[in-house]
């Protein structure tokens, strides 16, 4: 029992760097757009973009590996899946052209992400994420 609450405990610390992580790159991706507007910062941007989805990856199995063994909740993993749906159709659309959507994407992906970095670090004087609406 102690190594399972050991190991809940170095999935979660690993989520929460990941997910701080990830974070930092959506918003280095909101810096590089504005960059673009003045013609510069393509590279980057596409580069940037690379990261997220990499970081999006890595942060949905770290929220899965917490969750499955039933030592976590779901909906970290299930928030996950959906950030990085969201980040592949973000630049799917962007790749297009299209910053009508991409744009709005963009600003979805960075609260979503946001939120989760609100979910995953804990409270003061709390070891433990904020629990999970409607999970016991």
């Amino acid at each position: 029992m102690g190594s399972e609450v050991a190991q809940a405990g170095r999935t979660l610390t690993v989520l929460r760097i990941v997910v701080a992580l990830n974070a930092v790159a959506i918003l280095v991706q909101a810096v590089t757009a504005g960059r673009l507007l003045n013609g510069g910062a393509a590279g980057a941007h596409a580069m940037g973009a690379g990261a997220v989805h990499l970081l999006g990856l890595v942060q949905l199995v770290a929220a899965v590996v917490l969750w499955r063994p039933g030592r976590g909740p779901g909906r970290p993993a299930l928030a996950s899946l959906a950030l990085l749906l969201l980040g592949f159709a973000q630049s799917a659309v962007g790749g297009a052209g299209n910053t009508a959507l991409h744009v709005p994407f963009g600003v979805t992906l960075f609260g979503g992400v946001v939120a989760m970095v609100v979910w995953t670090w804990p409270r003061a004087g709390s070891g433990s994420p904020r629990p999970v609406p409607g999970e016991g």
